[in-house]
């Protein structure tokens, strides 16, 4: 059974000998980004952006290298996406 990542899914990337792990972020047919560290903006030069977000992209011929954890759909109060962030198709 082949795995096919999602939005709001945790993940673990086992890619040459290391280990990412993170919340899939967006998903294109070329590419996702998973999210790895999010802290509190230092500034507030943006007021709109609240948090500095880190993500690494991985390309769709690597997604056979994701390994499933969780997901965090339905839970309602756990994340909230940017107020004006466009909407991720699925």
């Amino acid at each position: 059974m082949t795995y096919t990542p999602r939005v709001h899914d945790y993940v673990k990337w086992h890619h040459n000998g290391n280990v990412d792990e993170g919340w899939v972020y967006f998903k294109g047919d070329e590419y996702l980004t998973i999210e790895v560290s999010v802290k509190d903006k230092p500034d507030e030069l943006v007021n709109m952006h609240k948090k500095v977000h880190c993500l690494v992209v991985c390309h769709h011929w690597y997604w056979n290298e994701l390994e499933y954890v969780k997901n965090r759909r339905g839970e309602e109060d756990s994340y909230k996406s940017q107020e004006h962030r466009y909407a991720d198709v699925q």
